[in-house]
Parts: C-alpha cells; sequence; structure tokens
C-alpha cells in the first residue's frame, strides 16, 4: 500500500516537473504589426511580420518587413534568451547582432549591435491575455540620429 502511494506521488511530481519544463513560452508564434496602435519613429523601417519558433535548445526569430528605403527586409535570429549576442542573418538590415535576456515570462530585454556598437535597445512585453505584445526600442540610427519607436504585434 505504501509503496502505491510513494509511486503515486513520484508519477504526479515527474508529470507536474515536464509541464512546468515544457510550459508555453507566451512570446512564441506569428505575429502581425497593428500600424494603427504602433507609434514607429520616422525613417525608419517596420517589422510586419515576425516568428518566434523553439529549435531544439535554441530560439529562432524570423521577421519580415520593409526598410527605411521600401525594399522588402528579412532576417533570422538563432540563438537562447540568455544576454548574450548571436548573429542576426538576411538582408536590408541595418545590425549585425541581436542579444535577448528574459525578464520575466512576459517580458524580454533586448539589445542590437552593429559591429559590436550598440545601435538600439528595448523591451518586447507580451500583454496578459496573450494576445498583443510591444516592443518599445530606443537607440541611433546609421546617421547617429536618436529614435524612440513603439511597435503593437497582435497574435495570429
Amino acid at each position: 500500500m505504501m509503496r502505491t502511494r510513494i509511486a503515486v506521488v513520484i508519477v504526479a511530481l515527474s508529470v507536474m516537473a515536464a509541464a512546468a519544463c515544457f510550459a508555453a513560452n507566451p512570446q512564441m508564434g506569428t505575429w502581425k504589426l497593428n500600424e494603427a496602435k504602433s507609434k514607429l519613429a520616422p525613417d525608419m523601417g517596420k517589422n510586419t511580420t515576425v516568428v518566434y519558433s523553439e529549435q531544439k535548445d535554441k530560439i529562432k526569430v524570423t521577421i519580415d518587413g520593409v526598410g527605411k528605403d521600401g525594399k522588402p527586409r528579412h532576417s533570422v535570429w538563432v540563438g537562447k534568451f540568455d544576454g548574450k549576442a548571436y548573429p542576426v542573418n538576411g538582408n536590408n538590415i541595418p545590425v549585425n547582432s541581436i542579444a535577448y535576456r528574459v525578464i520575466n515570462d512576459r517580458t524580454n530585454e533586448v539589445t542590437a549591435m552593429k559591429d559590436g556598437k550598440l545601435m538600439w535597445s528595448g523591451k518586447i512585453e507580451v500583454a496578459a491575455d496573450g494576445k498583443s505584445r510591444t516592443a518599445t526600442i530606443n537607440g541611433t540610427d546609421e546617421n547617429g540620429k536618436k529614435f524612440k519607436s513603439k511597435a503593437v504585434y497582435d497574435k495570429e
């Protein structure tokens, strides 16, 4: 009888631990820019679609949009949300590495660099209901002009 209870407790704890490990990250999924709710900096491009997906022990962030020149923009970042910079590859993008750091279960800090120089930083926060997220960034453009931008995305 005692062995059965111990076995049941062990199984229950194992299931709870597994569920905690695989709990859905609210950042994951496809996000579409809501231009009406956003306050994008002038002379900046815009990321119209952002997709977060899990790749083994890393995260893949795929971004599609339009550069400030009006030409299509596409980038892919693969790394961990550990605060370390990982390369970002793509076309028509003003940075070559990005670092994400988890602040809490709904908020990440993000910094973007070009050749090791900080270009912009900010926070990406998913709303409590998980249906939208807001990316607020501050930085300096390629010409040295400071900017502030707020992009609101709706989850698809």
